[in-house]
């Protein structure tokens, strides 16, 4: 297939389009290689698949209308996943403008041109930041997201309101992710696995947030992938069962479900480090410090809703899963 991946200087991006090309898809790839984090590692990623005659690359950005437009015209693609966006909680206090821009803007624009492109499915990252206030573990697709306590996280329930009104007006097939604690080789670097990283191996202290009592479902990158790919190949459908009077808000009588991704098994941040230090051969102080606005104490990813609809299976431990990245980031860095 012809499949348009955004965003694929980055994390999931990058590691999506590689799996692509090498099952015999045409990958036409956007992203436009923003500075908010350092770009040599982006341009990195790349290197690994820029060359592959199956893969053309544009540095564009979403919020270019005209550039969206004529990417769609001269590729026309089947399927689009949108993985580009302004990423982080944190930042989303600082710059808030990023995320308008780039998550509601770029998207709108996104959808605009799936839908004059006749698309035949579109999946885009949302994120378990929708969550927000919510107590109840674990976080399921059938729970109401109506308290966001970040603008990234609105901008992700944005996008999800966006979809489905496209979805419905227009028949147009869309799946929103929503992916917990993503890591692994290749990751970002103003996200915990290679901040910690950096300074367990510097030698230099850490903070850690919540006075050490966060857990989050960390989900390993290729398990991640794995279930982008299924998702994909899943076209959105109507659900024969949705029931106007008493609405799911995972599913529609429209064309459109979001879904769950993560591992299912939630581990305490002080586990993760652990196993960090464990591999990377030395101990580092802990700053116990207080929640950051805009955080929450937990995530854990109730993905029953991916299991059924599409198979999905995620198999890596968080032990597996970190000396994997231990291992390509000694060689990385």
């Amino acid at each position: 297939m012809r499949i348009l991946v955004t965003g694929t200087a980055g994390f999931i991006g990058a590691a999506l389009a590689e799996r692509l090309l090498a099952r015999g898809d045409e990958v036409l790839g956007i992203d436009n290689h923003n500075d908010y984090y350092d770009p040599a590692l982006k341009e990195a990623r790349l290197a690994r698949f820029a060359d592959h005659p199956g893969y053309t690359h544009r540095r564009a950005d979403l919020a270019d209308a005209a550039a969206v437009n004529e990417a769609f015209i001269s590729f026309k693609p089947q399927r689009v996943v949108n993985l580009a966006a302004q990423a982080g909680v944190r930042y989303s206090l600082k710059n808030p403008q990023a995320y308008v821009q780039s998550n509601l803007v770029g998207f709108g624009n996104l959808l605009e041109a799936c839908r004059h492109g006749e698309v035949g499915h579109l999946v885009y990252a949302s994120s378990s930041s929708v969550y927000g206030a919510n107590r109840k573990l674990p976080f399921a697709v059938e729970d109401a997201v109506d308290h966001p306590v970040s603008l990234y996280a609105a901008t992700k329930k944005a996008n999800e309101l966006m979809a489905h009104s496209y979805s419905h007006l227009y028949g147009l097939p869309t799946t929103g992710l929503r992916f917990f604690t993503v890591y692994g080789p290749w990751g970002r670097p103003d996200m915990s696995p290679m901040l910690f990283a950096d300074r367990i191996s510097r030698g230099e202290p850490i903070d850690v947030f919540n006075y050490g009592n966060h857990s989050r479902d960390f989900t390993y990158i290729d398990d991640i992938v794995e279930g982008v790919v299924r998702t994909l190949d899943q076209v959105a459908r109507p659900d024969p069962a949705y029931n106007a009077e008493a609405p799911n808000p995972g599913t529609s009588d429209a064309p459109w479900r979001v879904y769950n991704i993560g591992n299912d098994r939630p581990a305490q941040l002080l586990r993760f480090i652990e196993l960090l230090e464990q591999h990377l051969g030395r101990t580092v102080e802990k700053r116990l410090l207080p929640m950051q606005p805009g955080d929450v104490a937990d995530t854990w990813a109730d993905v029953s809703a991916l299991r059924r609809d599409v198979g999905y299976a995620p198999d890596t431990s968080i032990e597996d899963g970190v000396a994997r990245f231990v291992a390509w980031y000694r060689e990385y860095a």
